[in-house]
């Protein structure tokens, strides 16, 4: 147990280190109406396989793992190995009739709200809803954002439903361009993921 806990604390700071900072400006009108385009265009994006490394914290403690994402309309199947807050690897599944966490000790759970069922089984508070929007790099419909760009024209900061997301590398060879790293915040919680692959369908 102790060796797995130091193997996570010198993994750790490779995917939760800060960046240097970037330089940022509020949205002018060009900025904004760029951003607007990228957003109608990916609207309907729904159906998509993303794969990566994700790192949560609480403020307390702190792990990392490889995941999977398969978005299929509005069902979901969230696949995450390696030593996460957890300690298991595990599976949550749903759509617009609930969710199942699979893969825990002490068997499967159901509920009708993802988020409460991951805060309930693993202690994590993690957007999952607005993430849905934030890992395209658009904003979510749960209420206002604000946005600011880096020099490369695209979103450097988004702040919206008390989460500061953090867009430090784009993949600017697709059209339009689409995160390579998504680093959430709203303290005490992070939820940092390192994007290695997109499939659409």
């Amino acid at each position: 147990m102790k060796r797995s806990f130091r193997l996570i604390a010198a993994a750790l700071p490779l995917l939760l280190a800060a960046c240097v900072p970037a330089v940022r400006m509020k949205g002018d009108t060009g900025l904004l109406n760029a951003q607007q385009g990228r957003e109608q265009a990916l609207a309907h994006t729904d159906h998509w396989v993303l794969e990566g490394r994700l790192g949560v914290s609480d403020g307390k403690q702190s792990g990392t793992g490889s995941f999977s994402w398969t978005q299929d309309g509005e069902h979901y199947v969230f696949v995450m190995r390696g030593p996460t807050l957890s300690g298991a690897n595990f599976r949550l599944s749903g759509g617009p009739d609930g969710a199942v966490l699979e893969g825990l000790k002490g068997g499967s759970l159901q509920g009708p709200d993802a988020e409460a069922l991951m805060h309930k089984a693993l202690g994590w508070d993690v957007p999952l809803r607005d993430l849905r929007a934030w890992v395209l790099g658009l904003r979510a419909d749960s209420g206002p954002a604000e946005l600011s760009f880096g020099t490369d024209r695209l979103p450097a900061q988004l702040q919206q439903d008390g989460w500061t997301v953090d867009y430090p590398e784009w993949d600017e060879g697709r059209q339009p361009p689409l995160p390579k790293k998504v680093f959430a915040a709203n303290p005490p919680y992070k939820v940092r993921l390192s994007i290695d692959s997109w499939s659409f369908q």
